[in-house]
């Protein structure tokens, strides 16, 4: 299994930049940041963990993902750049194609989007995003950034997309750009990613991940889908001899290790020790 870091990043501690140049010199495959535009004060939405209450104020201090990544891109040449996750419905879908093109084909093609539905339906209501319909706006989003990625005249015709013939340029190098999507491994949503994404991130409160895994990979077979799905381990515990069994059982494809949203040297620190129990330097 592949080993990568994510950075609840903020205004405050290590850039991302720093710590994706770290990473890379120790060995780990993918770096990744999250996405809030902002959280809205007065909220009705629960945070997965089932609490009212943010577990901290990272959440409200997040850094645009894709400036993050392009600075990270900047400074490193291997390293994946992805998101752990990102909300696309919470930005134009015609720019947001653009802006990731952008970045793969300045990172040459390093790019993977993890991406959510958003359990934040405060936020996305903000964005004039339907909470009851956002699975059918990611659908459509994602369609139509694959368009223009890939058609020369591209064009899109959907309830919450729509776009006439036109031209985008750069188009990814790899020809596309992966979606990952991170939510909770429900049967519905395993039927959503084998339909229209190519693979699954599990949440840190995940269980049962091996049998999740199987009713992915039959939902991808149902689906006609070439290849296996790609799935990717965000880890949020201590894990046991168990874990690993289950992770491999259920084909995980990376393990993503989360570090402290804290100063360079604790940061360094800390990753380094992860570094080496994992056996990368």
């Amino acid at each position: 299994m592949r080993n990568g870091v994510v950075l609840f990043t903020s205004d405050r501690g290590i850039t991302p930049a720093a710590l994706a140049k770290a990473a890379e010199e120790r060995g780990f495959d993918t770096f990744y940041v999250p996405e809030h535009t902002h959280i809205p004060v007065r909220r009705e939405a629960l945070h997965p963990t089932g609490g009212e209450d943010l577990p901290d104020d990272r959440y409200t201090r997040t850094l645009d993902p894709w400036v993050s990544l392009a600075t990270a891109a900047a400074v490193t040449e291997r390293i994946g750049l992805a998101t752990a996750v990102a909300l696309p419905v919470e930005s134009d879908p015609i720019t947001l194609a653009k802006t990731l093109a952008t970045l793969d084909h300045l990172s040459g093609g390093r790019v993977t989007i993890g991406a959510g539905f958003g359990w934040n339906t405060d936020e996305l209501a903000d964005h004039h995003v339907p909470a009851a319909k956002r699975r059918t706006v990611l659908r459509e989003y994602l369609e139509a950034m694959r368009a223009l990625w890939t058609q020369e005249e591209a064009s899109y015709d959907g309830e919450f997309v729509s776009f006439g013939p036109s031209w985008a340029y750069p188009k990814p190098p790899q020809g596309r750009i992966p979606v990952i999507i991170g939510a909770g491994g429900g049967p519905r949503t395993m039927k959503w990613i084998a339909r229209n994404a190519d693979g699954w991130m599990t949440t840190p409160i995940e269980t049962g991940i091996a049998e999740k895994g199987d009713v992915l990979r039959r939902e991808w077979a149902e689906a006609r889908r070439a290849g296996e799905p790609d799935v990717r381990i965000l880890v949020a515990r201590k894990p046991t001899e168990k874990d690993f069994a289950d992770w491999t059982a259920a084909g995980a494809s990376e393990l993503i290790w989360g570090v402290p949203d804290a100063d360079e040297t604790t940061v360094l620190t800390y990753l380094d020790k992860t570094a080496a129990r994992l056996g990368l330097v």
